[in-house]
């Protein structure tokens, strides 16, 4: 049984000042493989490297004795320009690494960096209708359904979306809210 004080939690780094593009490669190949064997979407290199390259504060890793066990891929954009939105698009632990907090570390750290870093209005996710564990974990955190969408994924699962509200904004209709400053505005680099 692995001891969780073991697992090392950290964001991924693009810096090949810090080290060689090899590696970032080879990371990014088993957040890839990861998320492949335990979610029900394939996902074209292109995904990642759009969350990765503009976010990648927002991608944690779980690692254990230098393996990835675990990861949280994040990004943050303006909703409509009048609110900044969070969205956890996707979260995989190993197997045999579940059980010992892992994906409520990599949650709790995520959130963590959306409100404090980015000041973050909102959070919103979507998880398979059939994924109980997953539903009630992010519930924990406070999270809301808000919808059910039909046949949302490839497997043709239902899955629910999901709301944090954080700010008060999160709580008023779009039409309803001031447009946030053009310098507040988050959007993608790459």
């Amino acid at each position: 049984m692995v001891d969780p004080s073991e697992i090392e939690y950290s964001a991924l780094s693009l810096d090949i000042t810090k080290q060689p593009k090899e590696e970032i490669d080879q990371q990014i190949d088993e957040i890839k493989r990861l998320i492949g064997v335990h979610l029900s979407e394939p996902y074209s290199i292109y995904v990642y490297r759009f969350f990765l390259n503009n976010w990648p504060e927002l991608c944690l890793l779980a690692k254990h004795e230098g393996k990835i066990i675990g990861c949280i891929i994040s990004k943050v954009e303006a909703h409509r320009d009048v609110r900044l939105r969070g969205y956890i698009g996707m979260l995989a632990v190993e197997e045999a690494y579940r059980g010992l907090g892992i994906a409520k570390k990599l949650i709790s750290l995520n959130i963590t960096t959306m409100k404090n870093d980015y000041k973050c209005d909102e959070i919103i996710l979507e998880a398979e209708v059939v994924n109980k564990k997953a539903l009630k974990l992010y519930e924990k955190f406070g999270f809301l359904r808000v919808k059910r969408l039909y046949r949302y994924y490839l497997n043709k699962h239902d899955a629910y979306r999901l709301i944090l509200p954080i700010t008060e904004k999160s709580t008023i209709r779009s039409i309803f809210s001031t447009p946030l400053p053009p310098d507040q505005l988050v959007e993608a680099k790459y």
